[in-house]
């Protein structure tokens, strides 16, 4: 009977040698992921840090939310945007989501006027 269990054994021991594939095979599907889903997420954080860096007085954005205004007051923690004429609204500052071109304020509150 120990002359079954001892063949078994062997057995399993010649079966624990992963070739080369096998044993590089974890790092690739781990490569793998970090490229196509960790590091575009990087990138895409850095460039918005760099974003809320450039904030300045006058300044046309558009937040998370998707309002449109232009920044009349800043600080280190919130945004102070202008929505229309007298209406200003306090945003925090990592909910701006991107810079609008120069002028899209303007041209916005004279379609909202008509």
């Amino acid at each position: 009977m120990s002359f079954l269990i001892s063949d078994a054994y062997a057995e399993v021991a010649g079966a624990q040698n992963p070739g080369l594939i096998e044993g590089l095979l974890p790092f690739a599907i781990l490569a793998v992921f970090f490229v196509l889903f960790v590091w575009p997420q990087h990138k895409r954080g850095r460039e918005h840090k760099k974003l809320i860096e450039s904030l300045a007085k006058g300044t046309e954005v558009v937040t998370t939310g998707g309002i449109i205004g232009r920044i009349v007051e800043i600080d280190d923690n919130f945004v102070q945007l202008e929505v229309n004429d007298g209406v200003v609204i306090h945003v925090q500052r990592h909910a701006i989501a991107s810079l609008m071109p120069k002028g899209t304020y303007k041209t916005r509150k004279k379609a909202d006027n008509k």
